[in-house]
Formats: structure tokens, C-alpha cells, sequence
């Protein structure tokens, strides 16, 4: 299979408001998965490998242009003020930037509107998010909702700029290109993705019925693993990959998202709020279904090897050196400690 480098981050125009960066597209071919306690240690997971690949400090760089980018998306203290104040504090409360270092920041746009909306007491009511209170807490409702609702249509907004591209990408000789990746990203977020998930949760939530392991699988492969999907198939579009590399690092990206959300339920019964930055406990307390709970802790973490080696496997026939961030990035996501 010929490699392909989706997005070569080395070559983005900082100064532009949406930041491709790197979604590179593979692994070394017959990578061997060797299983773990699931207890490793981050340091581990991310070690030099005979690649020379610097995850750290390849995370860290894209971390630094992608809130270059979002900082310059969105005007400090323009009219309306309030708005534009509330979009800055949701948008730059920091986090993990897994997503925009996959590919777009318009990806941490959308994703930051779905953690403003889902963090309203009408749906899962959470006063701290990274740390700080969230944007509800501090702005009120009414500008929590209005100001997530403008970051959706400014990803949008900017998904669809010629300016938000690359030098080595031309949308106006890839048309077709830039208007499937903005349909990727529209089906993610909607009611075959992001949405969907988010339905069926709040339904879930408080059941007294048992939820089925492949109801609870239906909610996090759209609720938490979408956007994750939508990050990384976008860059493979935009870099011109084959159908038959799509879809294989579709089915990466589905697992790592998969993946991310069974850790997730993990820490928040091993790990304290102050360690996590966020609520810990809170799925208890408000009787989620979660991994733990459905399977136990001991079988979650079997369940997060299973998806850990399951991504693998879709990178193996890929370039070894362009694939390395993908690589990287699924142990980081397995053994991620908040």
C-alpha cells in the first residue's frame, strides 16, 4: 500500500485562523502488540523508539500552533463582548489537543461546543471542566449555549476558507476534496454522530434497565469517538489518500476513540478530581453506565488493550516514519493518567 502524509505540519501558516496540522497515516508494518498492566506509566508508553519519533515534543509543538490559531480565531473583547469572552474561555481552557493535532483546529472548535452544551444542567450538569469552572458557571446559560453554537458555525466558517489551507493543498484545485472533508465533519457532529451519541446518553442515564454493552459501545462511538473519526479521516481526505486508506484509518480512529472514552470511565473511579481536573466520581453519582460499571474494572482495562492493539493493526501496512504520531498517539491515549 503507498504511503501517503495527509497534512505536513511542518509546512502550516501559523497565522491562519483554522490550523491543519499533522494527521499522518500510519505504523510500521508488523507492529507487535505486547500486552501491559494497564498501570504502565505514560513515560512508557511514549518512549523513543528505534524511529527517533519525539511524541512530546511533536504534541507539544502542535499544541503550541493549534492555540496560536484558535487565539486568533476568535476577537478579544469585539462586540458582543460577553460572546466572544465565553468562546475565548471554553476554547483556550487548554486540554489534551488530541484532535487538532490529528488534523484541524476547526476539529477543537466543534469539539469545545460539545463539551459547553454537554456540561449544561440540562444534560450531564458539571461546574468544573479542565480545572475551571465551566463556561455555564461563569457566563450563565443563556451565553454558555449561544457561545457554543458559535464556535459550530465558525469551525464551519472556517472550514470552508481557502485561506485556512496549507501552501501544498489548493482548494480551488481540490475542490472536491475540501467539500467532502466539510461533509465529514458535518456527518460526525449530527445525527449519525456527535449528536446521536448524546441523545441516546441522556437516555440511558438514570435507566433502571440494564444498558447492553452494544448500547453503551452505540453511545461512545458517536458521542466521544466522532470527532475523533472525523479528525483523522478529514486530514487523510485533504492529503489525497485512497478509499482503502480512508477506511482503514477510519477504523483507527474509531478504536483510539473507543479506547479514549473506556480510559476515561476508568480514571474517574481511580483518580481524584484534583489529579484529573475535572469531576471525578460524577458517573456514579449520577448513575451513567460506564465501562466499569457494566464490566468491571478489571475487564474495562482488558477491553482498553483489546482497543489499543485493534488500532494498531489498521496502521500496519503504512510508512513507519509518516505514521509514528498515530502510533504514538493510541499508547498515549491507553495510558493517559487524567
Amino acid at each position: 500500500m503507498a504511503a501517503f502524509h495527509p497534512l505536513v505540519a511542518s509546512r502550516v501558516r501559523l497565522a491562519t485562523p483554522l490550523l491543519p496540522a499533522a494527521a499522518p497515516a500510519a505504523a510500521a508494518a508488523g507492529v507487535s502488540f505486547h500486552r501491559r498492566r494497564f498501570s504502565a506509566i505514560v513515560a512508557a508508553a511514549t518512549a523513543p523508539a528505534a524511529t527517533g519519533f519525539d511524541f512530546n515534543s511533536y504534541m507539544g509543538e502542535r499544541a503550541v500552533a493549534v492555540n496560536s490559531a484558535l487565539d486568533a480565531a476568535v476577537p478579544a473583547g469585539e462586540p458582543p463582548a460577553a460572546l466572544h469572552d465565553a468562546m475565548r474561555y471554553a476554547l483556550l481552557a487548554g486540554g489534551k489537543r488530541v484532535r487538532p493535532a490529528l488534523c484541524l483546529a476547526a476539529c477543537v472548535m466543534v469539539h469545545t461546543m460539545s463539551l459547553v452544551h454537554d456540561d449544561l444542567p440540562c444534560m450531564d450538569d458539571d461546574d468544573l471542566r479542565r480545572g475551571k469552572a465551566t463556561c455555564h458557571v461563569v457566563y450563565g446559560e443563556p451565553i454558555a449555549v449561544l457561545a457554543g453554537d458559535a464556535l459550530l458555525a465558525l469551525a464551519f466558517e472556517h472550514m470552508a476558507s481557502v485561506d485556512s489551507y496549507p501552501p501544498d493543498v489548493d482548494p480551488a484545485k481540490h475542490t472536491a476534496r475540501v467539500v467532502r472533508a466539510i461533509g465529514e465533519l458535518a456527518r460526525c457532529i449530527g445525527s449519525e454522530g456527535l449528536v446521536a451519541g448524546q441523545v441516546v446518553d441522556l437516555e440511558m442515564t438514570g435507566s433502571t434497565e440494564t444498558v447492553p454493552l452494544d448500547r453503551l459501545e452505540y453511545i461512545h462511538l458517536h458521542k466521544t469517538a466522532a470527532l475523533l473519526e472525523a479528525s483523522v479521516v478529514i486530514g487523510a481526505i485533504i492529503g489525497g489518500g485512497s478509499e482503502e486508506q480512508i477506511e482503514r484509518l477510519r477504523k483507527y480512529a474509531r478504536s483510539i476513540g473507543l479506547l479514549f472514552q473506556v480510559v476515561d470511565d476508568i480514571l474517574d473511579v481511580t483518580k481524584s478530581s484534583e489529579e484529573l481536573g475535572k469531576t471525578a466520581g460524577k458517573d456514579l453519582a449520577s448513575d451513567k453506565t460506564t465501562y466499569p460499571k457494566l464490566l468491571g474494572l478489571e475487564k474495562s482495562r482488558e477491553f482498553a488493550e483489546k482497543l489499543l492493539s485493534d488500532a494498531k493493526e489498521q496502521l500496519a501496512d503504512f510508512d513507519e516514519e509518516k505514521a509514528a504520531p498515530l502510533l504514538y498517539l493510541a499508547n498515549y491515549i491507553a495510558y493517559r493518567q487524567n
